[in-house]
């Protein structure tokens, strides 16, 4: 069964993110699919906490439960009205688990195994403006302010837009890569036009990190965690970074 079209609609009027639509879709059509043949207005609390208890024994982690959690409460409560009366699960509880952070060292290993300049450039952008994966791969041209040394990310986590900043090293590089590569909208773009794909740059940097002995798993969440605690560690005051 897909996904009820109220649910999409309201989904599309709350304006959530993109990635937070995938989410919630994918999400509440396990739950609805768990139950295929019952009508959805027959489920009940009794229904969803055999769900969730599903999960649990499938060792599913904390988040992907709360995430679980999230989609369908969506339902019952945005799409149907039925807030605080319906369902109140109780939540598996949040996980703390310290980010995984590389050295500057490390860092600099990475970046002189990317002898791509396109990876080189992705790389770079990811460690020194602190950019989540999905906001590099959505970055246009037109994001990239030479002039005031700052990159727009628009619509990032949250609905939010924001600037970051912008390296000399990183620019001279990019300026180098637009003469080769010229992409036409995306500042990173496949071999068919549009957008670079997310598992592409995820192949980047473990590629990277793999070539220059790094023992830790990497991921571009990893360079953005170090971009952050490398700050800290200079003395940038926590509000700012």
């Amino acid at each position: 069964r897909r996904c009820p079209e109220e649910y999409l609609l309201k989904l599309e009027l709350k304006r959530y993110a993109n990635n937070t639509v995938k989410t919630y879709v994918i999400f509440f059509e396990k739950f609805i699919n768990y139950y295929k043949n019952q009508d959805l207005y027959t489920l009940n609390e009794t229904h969803i906490r055999a769900f969730i208890q599903k999960m649990i024994t499938q060792r599913k982690s904390n988040s992907y439960i709360n995430q679980a959690i999230n989609a369908i409460k969506f339902y019952y409560e945005m799409v149907l009205g039925m807030p605080n009366r319906f369902y109140e699960p109780e939540r598996p509880r949040k996980e703390f688990k310290l980010p995984t952070v590389i050295s500057k060292e490390e860092v600099l290993s990475l970046i002189g195994q990317t002898h791509n300049l396109k990876h080189r450039c992705i790389v770079q952008l990811l460690y020194s403006s602190g950019l989540r994966r999905s906001e590099l791969i959505n970055l246009k041209l037109t994001d990239i302010d030479s002039k005031r040394m700052l990159i727009r990310v628009e619509g990032a986590k949250g609905n939010k837009d924001r600037f970051t900043l912008l390296s000399q090293t990183v620019l001279d590089n990019l300026r180098l890569y637009y003469k080769i590569w010229k992409p036409k909208c995306y500042l990173f773009e496949g071999k068919n036009g549009g957008r670079y794909s997310g598992a592409s740059v995820l192949k980047v940097v473990k590629t990277a990190a793999l070539q220059a002995g790094i023992k830790q798993k990497v991921s571009p969440h990893t360079l953005r965690h170090s971009f952050a605690t490398h700050l800290l560690e200079a003395g940038t005051d926590l509000r700012q970074i």
